[in-house]
C-alpha cells in the first residue's frame, strides 16, 4: 500500500508537517518496504487553491491514503473524490506515522478538521478553537504569497492542472469499471 505524508523535509526521520496543502514535501511511502519518493510541493506558496492543487498532485501518485496534521475542506473533498483516505492529527516522524497507519492505529477522518485557507493563516486555528495565527500569511514556517503569474506561467499551470485532472478522471473511471465488474 502507498501513502502520502505531509513532511517538513525529504526524509523518513523528519517531522510530519501539520499543514497538508502548504507542506514543503510529500513523502510517498510503500507501507511494506518503507521505500519512498520525496515530492516537492510546488503549491506551498500559492496565493490560493494550494489544498486542491496539492491534493491533485498527491492523487496523481496513486496513493491509498494521506497522513497529515490537518486538512481543509477543499483538499479533503478532492482527496476523497479520488478515493483516497484522509488521516488527520498525525504527528511525529514520517516513519512513525507510516508504521502507526500500517498497524491500524490511525483512523480515517470523517471530514476536514480546519477551515479553508488555514495554512495561509486567514482561517484561524482548528475548527471551533481560535489558533492565534497571523492573518498576514507570513507567520513562522509560512512563505509570503507570490506575485501574479505571467501569462506563460499561468498557461503552464493550467496545462499541469488539466493533466492532473485527466489522471484523476482516468483513475475514477478505472474504479467505476472495477466496481461494475464486481456487480456482475
Amino acid at each position: 500500500m502507498k501513502v502520502a505524508v505531509s513532511a517538513s523535509s525529504p526524509g523518513l526521520e523528519n517531522p510530519v508537517d501539520p499543514r497538508f496543502g502548504r507542506c514543503p514535501y510529500f513523502l510517498v511511502v510503500d507501507t511494506e518496504t518503507m521505500e519512498f519518493e520525496a515530492v516537492e510541493n510546488p503549491y506551498l506558496g500559492a496565493s490560493g487553491g494550494a489544498g486542491i492543487q496539492a491534493a491533485q498532485l498527491v492523487a496523481g501518485k496513486n496513493v491509498d491514503a494521506v497522513l497529515t496534521g490537518s486538512c481543509g475542506p477543499n483538499a479533503f473533498q478532492t482527496l476523497t473524490a479520488a478515493g483516497i483516505k484522509v488521516i488527520v492529527g498525525v504527528s511525529g516522524t514520517v516513519s512513525e506515522a507510516v508504521r502507526s497507519y500500517a498497524s491500524g492505529a490511525l483512523r480515517e477522518a470523517a471530514g476536514p478538521d480546519v477551515p479553508s485557507h488555514f495554512g495561509m493563516g486567514g482561517g484561524g486555528g482548528r475548527m471551533g478553537r481560535g489558533g492565534g495565527r497571523s492573518r498576514s500569511g507570513t507567520g513562522p514556517g509560512q512563505n509570503p504569497a507570490p506575485g501574479p503569474m505571467s501569462p506563460q506561467e499561468e498557461l503552464r499551470d493550467l496545462k499541469k492542472r488539466a493533466q492532473d485532472l485527466q489522471r484523476h478522471m482516468d483513475r475514477l473511471s478505472e474504479k467505476i469499471d472495477a466496481l461494475e465488474k464486481q456487480k456482475k
